[in-house]
């Protein structure tokens, strides 16, 4: 599984594909849960005008349910369907 996970995210950060927003979000929270668990910020701390940050911790709020194993399979399976050719 760890290699997997390590090698999707190998394929992921050094893709050239242009993945629309949803796409880069959801990989950006899979990501972020499988490997520093519990990493949302609190949504008071969000600058009022940082609409970037309210998208990524609207997507952190969508995966704090899972464990580590099906973030990281969710992770694989996102860079299957949109990176790997």
């Amino acid at each position: 599984m760890n290699r997997a996970f390590d090698e999707a995210v190998r394929l992921a950060s050094n893709t050239a594909k242009k993945l629309p927003p949803d796409i880069r979000l959801a990989l950006y929270a899979r990501y972020k849960h499988a490997t520093q668990r519990n990493h949302i910020v609190a949504f008071d701390q969000l600058a009022d005008n940082d609409l970037r940050g309210a998208f990524k911790y609207n997507a952190m709020i969508q995966v704090r349910g899972l464990s580590i194993t099906e973030a990281k399979v969710e992770y694989i399976d996102l860079v299957n369907m949109h990176i790997r050719d």
